[in-house]
């Protein structure tokens, strides 16, 4: 293998790592009963639940275990997507 070839799957080695271990976050709305409540939320997600359904598994129980319910999953983005939804979530931005 010359320099040049190792330096190339080297970089593409690397390219390829970043992305398996690229941030992933959700954005959802939950509700609680008695009085009725309601919050937009974002949260952050491991890898492995970067899809709709997936989050939906990882954002409800963490919601349950303060006495809230997910609603539902609005999006999946990367964490160029957080500056934008922080206002919005307000005390339910990461905080779950």
């Amino acid at each position: 293998m010359s320099l040049k070839q190792g330096i190339a799957a080297l970089t593409i080695g690397v390219a390829l790592a970043g992305a398996a271990q690229a941030e992933c976050y959700a954005d959802y709305k939950a509700k609680q009963d008695n009085p009725l409540r309601l919050h937009y939320g974002v949260m952050a997600l491991p890898d492995t639940a970067c899809t709709k359904g997936a989050a939906a598994g990882v954002i409800a129980p963490r919601l349950a275990r303060e006495g809230w319910t997910l609603l539902n999953v609005l999006s999946i983005f990367g964490p160029e997507g957080l500056a934008e939804r922080k206002a919005s979530a307000g005390a339910y931005f990461l905080s779950f």
